[in-house]
């Protein structure tokens, strides 16, 4: 029974809509601008939050980063203090390496910006990193072709050089990159692999840009005695360590390597990626709050706009709903009939939001070079947000109709 009275009022909801187009049109329109503002900023969110999160990912949750400066000040913290501690050194990782039990592993990077060169073809503002032989257990990266360096050859300092996705396409855009001789800085070096293309980083992490060499090749390439290079030793944890635990060991190894004396501030910094994913967590509950704000005025004015709609047409068929009572119509019955009109109002409307969004995405992906597309989460938010606010704007409206007195509805003109 239930049923057949809810199919009806869907049947009369749908014919009142195609009735009055013009009036279904402007109230629809409201919250179509409203869900597609919440739902494309939060696409746009959940887009930029995966492509950032990947990135910190990739430097690990088990890395710590011995640095000069740290991630995060503290506040009013005078920053002379940061500026005169020394940069982490080379000889420090092999001390680390022979003191330190919780690592698994242990590496020093240095960087900078050169120009990679092969025959006519050039990549300028490439950045070229000099690493310790442990860097590849501690950076994830893939090979779409070649191979890793060998610990002899990265000790040795061989000419050797891994390149990323986009450099081999614009230095080898018809050739097989491995073999071939590129040149760095007056520096001849062969290619012994190349990085798998892994896309924009929008913390600027991405390797497709990047040139690998061993560290002790590097030195002829880079002043290796400049801040500007960003000296860093990363330290992963062994599997069932703690951070902290790792951290506690990592002090106490680099204080007696420095030589500071015990109560002497330590002249380092050890950097975690949790430090970094708390700063956007609150960037991104921003961003989210900003979204409902811009998007919920226009939800709120679509919203009474079906109201004042319903009320109207509630007014326009009170002699038709005198009729109908007159008939034997339950007050249900109208009520379900005005909340259906009024919640597929809405629903059209999330609908029609929705497709706005799927087509900014679509679009969006020739744009950007970052992936970004509307979810199913997404999707049942934008439905779910249209149908509550129909079922809210139109209740009112709907029960005043079922409430209507029939003798007195049937009078009204």
């Amino acid at each position: 029974m239930f049923w057949l009275l809810f199919k009806e009022s869907i049947f009369f909801a749908w014919h009142s809509l195609v009735s009055n187009k013009l009036r279904s049109f402007l109230s629809l329109l409201g919250i179509t601008i409203g869900i597609f503002a919440i739902i494309l900023v939060f696409t746009i969110v959940d887009a930029l939050e995966s492509n950032i999160r990947g990135s910190i990912q990739s430097l690990g949750n088990n890395v710590v980063y011995v640095q000069k400066w740290p991630w995060s000040f503290g506040p009013d913290y005078p920053w002379w203090k940061y500026m005169n501690r020394p940069t982490p050194q080379y000889f420090e990782l092999e001390e680390l390496q022979k003191r330190c039990k919780t690592t698994e592993a242990i590496a020093y990077r240095i960087g900078a910006r050169k120009t990679i060169k092969f025959r006519s073809n050039n990549v300028q503002n490439a950045l070229v990193a000099g690493i310790s032989h442990e860097f590849y257990k501690i950076k994830n990266f893939d090979l779409s072709s070649g191979r890793y360096f060998t610990e002899n050859e990265t000790d040795a300092g061989y000419h050797e050089v891994l390149i990323g996705a986009s450099i081999a396409e614009a230095l080898f855009p018809n050739s097989d990159p491995l073999g071939q001789q590129v040149q760095i800085s007056g520096q001849k070096a062969n290619v012994i692999g190349v990085i798998k293309k892994e896309g924009e980083s929008l913390l600027g992490m991405s390797f497709d840009y990047q040139v690998i060499m061993p560290f002790n090749f590097a030195r002829y390439i880079i002043d290796t005695k400049s801040e500007n290079v960003d000296p860093t030793i990363y330290v992963k944890a062994r599997p069932h360590i703690s951070n902290a635990e790792m951290m506690d060991e990592l002090t106490g190894a680099l204080r007696s390597i420095r030589r500071q004396k015990p109560g002497v501030e330590a002249n380092f910094a050890l950097n975690e990626t949790s430090l970094i994913s708390q700063g956007f967590d609150t960037l991104f509950d921003l961003v989210g709050m900003a979204g409902w704000i811009i998007g919920g005025f226009s939800i709120l004015v679509g919203g009474f706009g079906i109201a004042n709609i319903m009320f109207v047409s509630v007014k326009e068929r009170t002699n038709l709903i005198g009729i109908q009572k007159s008939l034997g119509a339950r007050n249900i019955f109208i009520l379900l009939q005005f909340l259906s009109e009024s919640v597929m109002l809405s629903a059209l409307g999330g609908f029609f939001g929705l497709f706005l969004t799927w087509l900014i995405t679509l679009l969006g992906k020739d744009a950007i070079d970052m992936e970004i597309g509307l979810t199913g989460a997404n999707v049942i938010l934008g439905f779910t947000i249209s149908i509550l606010i129909g079922i809210i704007s139109g209740f009112i409206p709907a029960y005043s109709a079922s409430q209507l007195d029939p003798v007195e509805a049937i009078r009204t003109n």
